[in-house]
């Protein structure tokens, strides 16, 4: 009977186990999703809003994909700058100062006068953006070990929607009060959030590392190199996210002209049905606890490559397309939760560098489709588009197929430590 009365007190070893679920509730995930997806959403406005920018700063159409590929390169900069000071700093103050310091840009986007201070904004956007990575990293501390795929998937289906829904809810505004309404809105709630974020955001106790800042960027790139799992889920993630800013930057060009010719708010309803098949991702996490991550990221790259078949369609039917882009972003987005899952099984004392080391493929991968495909829907139109996008997947199910015995081995390994 005294066994079953103990408490962390008596037994200081227990509170491993029971400090992350005492702190990490199902209404604190919620929150942190709510907050992940409206700050990266900051960076995804501008891509149903692309021909607008283009006719009001006078960017030509094969070069306007450099507005996305601004706000990616700086964001990989924030993943590299910024998220590994998680490990350093108290992530409750750096998650708050970076939400401020986002509303201040996101007002300098919507006011921007001239090219160089959108670019500048969106810049410093970008950079801000990164908060949803020390969100991400600070969810997974505290949850507890059986639980964390859940919990990262819960956080991660936040992200995704803000990445999709940001197309509606910017399309629309932009229909209603013009584009700089999407950044001067977005800028008060990123503000009431940051309020309450503050208010209910849980003290950070958990243990620091004692390295200087040069010290804490090295040691990332160190874990690069000795942690494998790291190296193969990241290039996958590059891989994926080429074929994710492919479609989702070139997909307003051909709906915004001839023969549909639609409206900002048409073009950004599309994201709903991308947040639809995203959604039905956030499972993949649940999926890695139970060891059945190789399982789920080989059939999620197969209906990676199949959807480019139903894309590939969009100028003869919007059903077709609509099929393809739930296919897709269910695809990509399992794939990122289980990249996710499996690399946090390693390290724990490192997760913020983790989490950023792995999303700088990330945002690299997502810069590279969206510069590239703008440029080959210039010169090759959206079949080029497609058959770039399907051969980046296939060259994707291939890089999984020769990596698929050493990642298990990995994976295995890492979950009996």
């Amino acid at each position: 009977m005294v066994k079953d009365k103990m408490t962390p007190r008596d037994h200081p070893n227990m509170n491993f186990r029971l400090k992350p679920e005492s702190k990490m509730s199902h209404y604190m995930a919620l929150l942190f999703a709510a907050a992940c997806g409206m700050a990266v959403a900051n960076i995804y406005f501008a891509q149903p809003l692309l021909n607008s920018l283009a006719d009001e700063f006078g960017i030509t159409y094969s070069s306007i994909g450099i507005v996305i590929t601004i706000t990616q390169l700086c964001y990989a900069a924030g993943l590299l700058l910024i998220v590994p000071l998680g490990d350093l700093l108290n992530r409750r103050r750096l998650i708050i100062g970076q939400m401020l310091l986002s509303v201040l840009a996101l007002i300098l986007v919507g006011i921007a006068p001239i090219v160089t201070v959108l670019f500048l904004g969106l810049a410093v956007v970008g950079l801000l953006a990164v908060v949803t990575q020390v969100l991400v990293a600070f969810a997974a501390s505290w949850a507890a070990p059986e639980e964390r795929g859940r919990i990262v998937g819960l956080v991660q289906s936040g992200i995704v929607t803000g990445i999709l829904l940001a197309r509606t809810f910017a399309g629309v505004l932009t229909d209603f009060a013009g584009w700089r309404s999407v950044y001067l809105v977005s800028a008060v709630i990123m503000l009431i959030l940051t309020g309450v974020l503050f208010r209910v955001l849980p003290r950070d106790d958990s243990k620091r590392e004692s390295l200087s800042y040069v010290h804490l960027l090295r040691s990332m790139f160190i874990l690069f190199i000795q942690e494998r799992i790291l190296r193969i889920r990241g290039i996958l993630a590059l891989l994926i996210f080429i074929v994710f800013g492919t479609l989702w930057t070139s997909l307003v060009l051909p709906l915004s002209t001839p023969p549909y010719s639609l409206s900002h708010t048409a073009i950004g309803a599309f994201g709903l049905a991308g947040a639809a098949g995203a959604l039905g991702a956030a499972r993949a996490g649940s999926l890695a606890d139970r060891g059945f991550g190789q399982f789920t990221t080989g059939i999620a790259l197969v209906l990676l490559f199949i959807s480019w078949f139903f894309i590939s369609l969009t100028e003869h039917s919007l059903i077709a397309l609509v099929i393809g882009i739930i296919l897709l972003d269910l695809s990509v987005q399992a794939v990122h939760v289980t990249n996710q899952s499996m690399i946090f099984t390693v390290r724990a004392e490192a997760r913020s560098r983790l989490t950023a080391a792995y999303m700088i493929f990330y945002s690299i991968g997502s810069a590279t489709g969206s510069i590239v495909s703008t440029s080959i829907y210039a010169t090759y139109g959206w079949g080029g588009v497609c058959l770039f996008g399907a051969s980046i997947s296939a060259l994707a199910i291939l890089y999984w197929f020769i990596t698929y015995r050493l990642t298990k081995h990995i994976t295995v390994v890492s979950q009996t430590k």
